[in-house]
């Protein structure tokens, strides 16, 4: 690793900037709800074999 990459207000010191479609897939309400169905899913399924 570069110390020259660890020093603040460095170009590659800030994080990459998020494309278009990033932005994008991150406000589109379809999407959201689409994710948050399937992650509340992997909980009950997670929970489901928790439970004896």
């Amino acid at each position: 690793m570069n110390a020259t990459n660890k020093e603040p207000y460095q170009q590659a010191y800030y994080p990459p900037k998020p494309t278009r479609f990033t932005c994008f897939m991150r406000t589109f309400l379809p999407w959201q709800l689409w994710r948050f169905v399937l992650q509340n899913l992997k909980i009950l399924k997670l929970l489901r074999s928790s439970h004896h």
